[in-house]
């Protein structure tokens, strides 16, 4: 369907449903964009100028455009007013046989526990989304423990987000059980559930499902509040997993000793390439167990972060010998430590020399008055290895060409296995 059919069509939906036009919307589909695997980026928070945000009834005026549209494979409506009516008419979109939308991205909406049943319905009979990002709504338990059962049927999957969508451990512990079995999902972000328990007890079931999972490529488990003991679980399954490359741990409550059950993971897994520790408490001696992991030969992280670790001279001074040991590790994040004059000296001498190039480290150096300081430069890790390994999109004003084809370096998905009952509270 032509830009300007789909212009015209959604002109149309509005005067019969009686819908005031939203601007937002019809310049969407009024730009010129690609004939095929195109994403409408109508997200909120525009960056360089005011938009009118959307509501249920845009998203029913949306979704009855995309019917029978070939071209159109993503939505992108993060920061909207979208509620669990908004979700029901983009999961009646989702259910058509006709549907092309492999991506969508309902991060911070208003969407609850209701919102997200229904759209679990629509994805156990839907084959062809690709990704579903939902965090920053408020699912809750009840609404994640829907998702979970889910993905015990569908089998296209391949990214789900619920960070900061206040699950609970029995949630959380859900997923765990899930992922034992399912071979589709690449990327999981469960960060910032609500644990009342300090008992980690969704550490030993994570531990025990990367034990045998063999498809997850990255797992975010950032805001856990795991400690060492956590850490510990965790590490026993990684020592066993083979297929997972991004982990992130991002503020959480991991101190020295985590960190060296976390180094000997490093020192025989053999595909860990991306970690996240950022707002931990290593401190120095778990730089220092880092350090000796990535000395060693064999090792393939690539991007580490360690910010804001009350890290001092002795463990980011490891961390920067082991870089000129190992040349595999290429991207390294420090700000947030305490950076004295040693250290700074040691990562400019770094970045002069090309070894750690600029642009893939959070610092900068700089001298006055004989003396180096470090500044900070906003880069940090890449949030997705997931979708920036599978996608070539292109991104413009209101439209991405979004193609995000399977990863055929995976394993098939096997059909045949045995369903576990998982019941909402």
């Amino acid at each position: 369907m032509a830009n300007g059919s789909i212009s015209r069509f959604y002109a149309a939906v509005c005067v019969e449903r009686g819908i005031k036009i939203n601007p937002h919307i019809a310049a969407a589909l009024e730009e010129p964009v690609l004939t095929e695997n195109v994403t409408l980026k109508l997200t909120g928070n525009h960056r360089l100028r005011r938009v009118q945000r959307l509501d249920d009834r845009d998203v029913l005026a949306l979704s009855q455009c995309l019917r029978n549209n070939r071209c159109v494979t993503g939505v992108d409506v993060r920061y909207n007013h979208i509620t669990d009516e908004g979700a029901g008419h983009l999961a009646e979109l989702l259910q058509e046989d006709s549907s092309a939308l492999r991506s969508l991205d309902l991060m911070f909406n208003n969407i609850q526990t209701d919102g997200a049943q229904v759209l679990s319905r629509s994805l156990q009979c839907n084959s062809t989304l690709l990704s579903l990002r939902l965090s920053g709504n408020k699912i809750e338990n009840r609404g994640a423990m829907h998702l979970a059962s889910m993905l015990q049927v569908n089998t296209t999957l391949r990214e789900l987000e619920l960070a900061a969508c206040d699950l609970a451990t029995q949630s959380v512990i859900a997923f765990a059980i899930v992922l034992k079995s399912n071979t589709s999902l690449r990327c999981v972000d469960i960060s910032r559930p609500l644990l009342f328990s300090h008992q980690e007890e969704w550490a030993v079931h994570f531990s025990e499902m990367l034990a045998v999972n063999s498809s997850l490529v990255e797992l975010h488990l950032g805001k856990m509040g795991m400690s060492d003991t956590g850490m510990e679980r965790l590490t026993e399954g990684l020592r066993l997993n083979h297929s997972l490359r991004y982990l992130d741990l991002q503020c959480n409550r991991v101190t020295r000793d985590g960190a060296r059950h976390l180094a000997e993971v490093l020192k025989q897994n053999p595909t860990l390439e991306i970690i996240d520790l950022s707002c931990n408490r290593i401190e120095d001696d778990g730089a220092v167990y880092l350090s000796e992991a990535v000395a060693r030969p064999g090792c393939v992280l690539r991007e580490l972060s360690v910010s804001s670790n009350n890290i001092r001279t002795e463990g980011l001074l490891s961390l920067a010998q082991a870089m000129s040991v190992n040349t595999t590790l290429n991207h390294v994040y420090i700000w947030g430590n305490h950076l004295e004059e040693p250290v700074c000296q040691a990562f400019r001498e770094l970045v002069a020399s090309g070894r750690l190039p600029p642009e893939q480290t959070d610092v900068s150096a700089y001298e006055v008055d004989g003396r180096v300081f470090l500044s900070e430069v906003f880069n940090s890790l890449r949030r997705h290895y997931h979708s920036s390994g599978t996608d070539t999109s292109r991104t413009s004003d209101t439209a991405t060409d979004h193609a995000s084809s399977p990863d055929s370096t995976f394993p098939p998905y096997v059909e045949s296995r045995q369903l576990v009952p998982l019941q909402p509270c």
